[in-house]
């Protein structure tokens, strides 16, 4: 059943003396755009008839081929409650579709409902995400730029008065309650001026839509208060990185399928697969999870990111961890995907990671309940632990070379996400850093 029919919107617009409509949608990068229509061209949108440029969207078409239409998900319609009185914006997000009435092949959302399809072929009717989006708040400067000065000296789970950004994540969880969210939790994290908010888990795509919602709201809400809210993975050296830990289940008609009371750590045989799968394609999938030059300054020993491709259902050193719910709640959580990742293309790839384990039944390695920091090399070598990539570079090869990530992406935007990354990689490669010039100028 939808939330909302054609009926319902068009009396809510009414009713909420909403003047625009924003048509959100997201790019190859993860970056939300938009089309921004007055109210009078509401009837249009809903008629599956706004048409946009696709050219000018990164990853998308060629200028030949550059006619889009937007089609709007009725069941996201929400109205920004921080915007005028007098005129509010609400907004829809979109699927892509090409003039003929297909899908496009480069939207991301829609590549993410073709492996739920491939999905349910498995016979599962649902694949969950609860995400924990983790983020920095800075200064704003008199000309309402961003600076290197954080809002607070706050550590993990600390109160005001330390905790200056306590009343901004406040307002930031009262909108998105107000907004339809169910936030779980929401504190103080490890470094000076991070914080994490936390909301209930939803089907794949609801949760990748309100994980891009949540980061238009924080953004937001954070200059209201004279802040800049980032999602930069690694903003800062020398203190804890930004990360979007993914706690994943399937579920078959209602049943969590990763539980199985009678089994080692109440773990069915098909969440072992799963966490085969992710294991075997975790080196591949990392340039998508992690998809920035600065997400590897994140994946470093010290600062609780996972670097090695490990599980475990007692330490949180391993790229997998197995949290001690069970019931419903069974579920693996993947802790190397950073905010830096464009959430649907992240979750096609960690699903299609964990599909080939259940479609080949690979079998899990043993879980690692040691602190793998502490391990040697030898001793990680000795327990079949492989190393995530170091770099993008490293991650971008590994990728091209994985024909289940490739598939995951489909050729489109698999071809544009690694062309795009690559003239990213190439950019910082040829840059002079204010580190080198701070080692060799004087050495030299």
């Amino acid at each position: 059943m939808s939330k909302y029919s054609r009926e319902d919107i068009i009396s809510l617009v009414k009713e909420n003396n909403v003047k625009y409509i924003r048509l959100q949608f997201t790019d190859v990068l993860g970056t939300i755009k938009n089309v921004e229509i007055p109210v009078s061209q509401l009837d249009k949108a809903l008629d599956n008839k706004m048409m946009f440029d696709g050219s000018s969207i990164e990853g998308f078409v060629r200028i030949e081929e550059s006619d889009m239409y937007l089609y709007p998900d009725l069941d996201t319609f929400v109205i920004f409650p921080w915007t005028a009185e007098k005129g509010k914006v609400a907004r829809f997000i979109c699927d892509i579709y090409n003039p003929d009435g297909t899908p496009f092949a480069g939207d991301p959302r829609n590549n993410l409902r073709r492996m739920l399809a491939e999905m349910e072929e498995l016979g599962f009717t649902d694949f969950n995400l609860g995400p924990e989006p983790e983020f920095f708040l800075f200064k704003l400067d008199e000309k309402g730029e961003p600076t290197l000065e954080l809002n607070d000296n706050g550590g993990y789970f600390d109160l005001a008065p330390t905790d200056l950004g306590e009343n901004c994540r406040r307002d930031i969880v009262l909108e998105l309650e107000e907004m339809g969210f169910e936030i779980e939790a929401s504190h103080h994290e490890v470094a000076p001026g991070q914080h994490e908010i936390d909301f209930k888990y939803a089907s794949a795509i609801k949760a990748c839509d309100d994980i891009q919602t949540f980061k238009l709201v924080v953004k937001t809400i954070a200059r209201k208060h004279g802040l800049h809210a980032t999602f930069m993975p690694k903003p800062l050296f020398g203190v804890n990185g930004s990360g979007m830990h993914c706690n994943l289940s399937l579920f078959r008609n209602g049943e969590n399928a990763f539980l199985d009371t009678s089994a080692d750590l109440q773990l069915s045989e098909t969440a072992r697969q799963f966490i085969a799968g992710i294991i075997k394609h975790a080196p591949a999938f990392t340039a998508v999870t992690n998809p920035t030059v600065n997400s590897y300054k994140r994946l470093v020993p010290g600062y609780e990111a996972p670097c090695y491709v490990a599980w475990s259902a007692q330490n949180r050193s391993p790229l997998i961890r197995i949290p001690a719910s069970r019931g419903l709640s069974t579920r693996v959580e993947v802790r190397s995907v950073d905010p830096a990742a464009n959430p649907y293309l992240a979750m096609s790839v960690l699903l299609a990671a964990g599909l080939d384990g259940i479609k080949n039944k690979l079998e899990a390695p043993k879980p690692i309940d040691r602190n793998i920091y502490v391990m040697t090399k030898e001793e990680r070598i000795e327990n079949g632990i492989v190393d995530l990539p170091a770099t993008l570079a490293q991650a971008l090869d590994l990728l091209k070379i994985d024909s289940t990530m490739k598939h995951a992406l489909g050729e489109h935007l698999f071809e544009h996400f690694i062309e795009a990354k690559e003239i990213e990689w190439d950019m910082f490669r040829t840059q002079v850093h204010p580190w080198e010039r701070e080692q060799y100028m004087s050495m030299y």
